[in-house]
């Protein structure tokens, strides 16, 4: 058993993370959030952090902890209101994660698990990438998490203190704001969507996936020191995407065949040229380390994942 502090604890990840930890693990959890938390759990404690940046003070929170699970970031924000966004990733996804990674050397912590995500290399590729590929993001969320990943292998270094790094693909799960919430909704209605010809290949990670991935590494010796790749393992074009969401609703989506060229030509002229990039761009992943280096294996099919999510959202939403 060990005592954890997982910060981030009310973002869509924490809170799938926190639930499972309670449910499946004797583990003692400490959680930070800017929002309030409640549990009846005697296994959990709640620690209040107004802000992540290069002047937060974590000594508290710190205090007695084994191991750091460190999910809270800024995210990538399709219309970021920001006067600087870059300097604004730099600011908490950089600066703010090092900051408490010096702490957490100077307090004694064990082991960091860092979320990361594929954005530290890229967000289009048409090649397969893995944790040897090149790291060239091309957002300033991106940009930030590779500084962070930087800077936590620098830091760490003869301290004493193992890390890993978790890359995550595209993140789909209950609960979960952004773009495949758009896709479930624009199913749901079953408009016709004009994008039946797109032929591109996306790797997905069902958050169910990602937690367990999470804590296989808490406890695993071979986890140390590494960067991992996750993905659900199942690669899928946009228009397989909506099908298999329409599947998982029980709605049949009428795909029509628009010409891709003219898709991006208009998601550009109407100011949403990352949305069509994603629309119609590609990245695949190669998650095959974790599964060698780990035995890990995802425990939820990409149908099992979108069945489920898809369900949540015809309830609550």
């Amino acid at each position: 058993m060990s005592s954890i502090l997982i910060t981030g604890a009310t973002g869509f990840i924490g809170k799938h993370l926190i639930s499972h930890l309670e449910e499946k693990t004797d583990h003692q959890l400490r959680v930070t959030s800017r929002g309030t938390l409640t549990s009846d759990s005697p296994r959990l404690s709640y620690q209040r952090i107004e802000s992540i940046d290069d002047r937060t003070n974590w000594q508290c929170a710190l205090e007695n902890i084994d191991i750091v699970i460190h999910l809270a970031a800024r995210a990538h924000i399709l219309k970021d209101t920001a006067e600087n966004p870059e300097a604004e990733f730099d600011k908490i996804n950089n600066h703010g994660t090092i900051n408490l990674v010096r702490q957490c050397v100077e307090t004694g912590v064990k082991h960091l698990i860092f979320l990361s995500s594929i954005g530290a290399v890229t967000t289009l590729s048409d090649t397969v990438i893995n944790e040897s590929s090149p790291c060239n993001p091309d957002t300033p969320y991106g940009k930030s998490k590779l500084k962070a990943e930087q800077g936590i292998e620098e830091v760490c270094q003869n301290s004493g203190m193992t890390w890993t790094i978790l890359r995550p693909t595209l993140v789909y799960g209950a609960n979960n704001p952004g773009n495949m919430e758009r896709l479930l909704a624009l199913t749901a209605k079953g408009l016709p969507l004009p994008l039946g010809a797109i032929q591109n290949s996306r790797s997905l990670v069902y958050v169910g996936n990602l937690v367990d991935a999470i804590v296989t590494c808490i406890d695993h010796p071979q986890a140390k020191n590494q960067t991992f790749i996750i993905s659900d393992g199942e690669d899928l074009s946009t228009p397989e995407l909506i099908r298999r969401i329409g599947k998982a609703m029980g709605k049949s989506p009428l795909l029509l065949p628009f010409p891709p060229s003219l898709l991006k030509l208009g998601t550009k002229m109407i100011g949403k040229g990352d949305v069509g990039d994603r629309l119609l761009g590609s990245l695949q992943v190669d998650s095959s380390k974790i599964r060698k280096m780990l035995n890990w294996k995802p425990p939820y099919t990409v149908d099992e994942g979108l069945k489920i999510t898809a369900t949540w959202f015809q309830k609550e939403v």
